[in-house]
């Protein structure tokens, strides 16, 4: 029964993609600010950013990309932080999930949740958080969709948005954000979830500057 509840549900999502993408209607793309302006100091934080190569960008589609190695004084692991933002996802550049990325380099998710996160200024985001592992690396992963002044942790969900703002919106804007943190053989999983956990919190305001809301 659920096997035939989500070939349904994903029969019927697919159908309403494809006529999403058959309209010839043109998206509205709010303004905003580029994501190479995005802040490199957040709360004690310091980035340096990562370079994207040609191959990565060309899978990726057309879009606004940024990767960005943030550390800190007193020996804190890093924090690696990737966003990607679409403008439109009509014509064939979405958002990858890294439910599938991220094996494909090798990594195996462990553990997997969805929490709702409270951000520095009191609004709610709703997050995936996971334990990944590729041999003895483990890492601590939390990412989410953000779009139009909300955050999902479902690929499913944020598709289902997807298609029902472009009908009342216009809009198929939307982006991945996603915080990777090592967990490291002299700490704790609950040290490396507490550290990415306060980068996101303190993240998230900051991005309506660059996510339209």
């Amino acid at each position: 029964m659920n096997r035939l509840r989500f070939w349904t549900v994903a029969l019927l999502l697919a159908g309403a993609v494809v006529i999403l993408y058959a309209r010839p209607s043109r998206d509205l793309i709010p303004p905003r600010e580029p994501l190479a302006q995005f802040p490199d100091t957040i709360s004690g934080w310091w980035g340096r950013d990562v370079t994207i190569d040609q191959e990565t960008r060309d899978v990726l589609g057309d879009g606004d990309f940024l990767e960005r190695n943030y550390i800190r004084e007193g020996g804190s692991a890093p924090i690696d932080l990737f966003i990607a933002y679409f403008p439109s996802q009509r014509a064939g550049s979405t958002i990858h999930s890294p439910k599938h990325c991220l094996p494909g380099a090798g990594w195996m998710f462990d553990s997997s949740r969805s929490i709702d996160l409270e951000d520095a200024d009191g609004r709610a985001h709703r997050v995936g958080e996971y334990v990944i592992s590729n041999g003895q690396a483990k890492e601590f992963v939390i990412y989410w969709y953000e779009a139009h002044g909300r955050s999902v942790a479902s690929e499913y969900l944020a598709k289902v948005y997807l298609v029902a703002d472009a009908m009342r919106m216009n809009r198929t804007d939307g982006a991945l954000v996603r915080i990777i943190t090592p967990i490291r053989s002299s700490e704790g999983e609950a040290q490396a979830k507490a550290r990415a956990e306060g980068f996101a919190r303190q993240l998230a305001p900051t991005l309506t500057r660059f996510i339209p809301g």
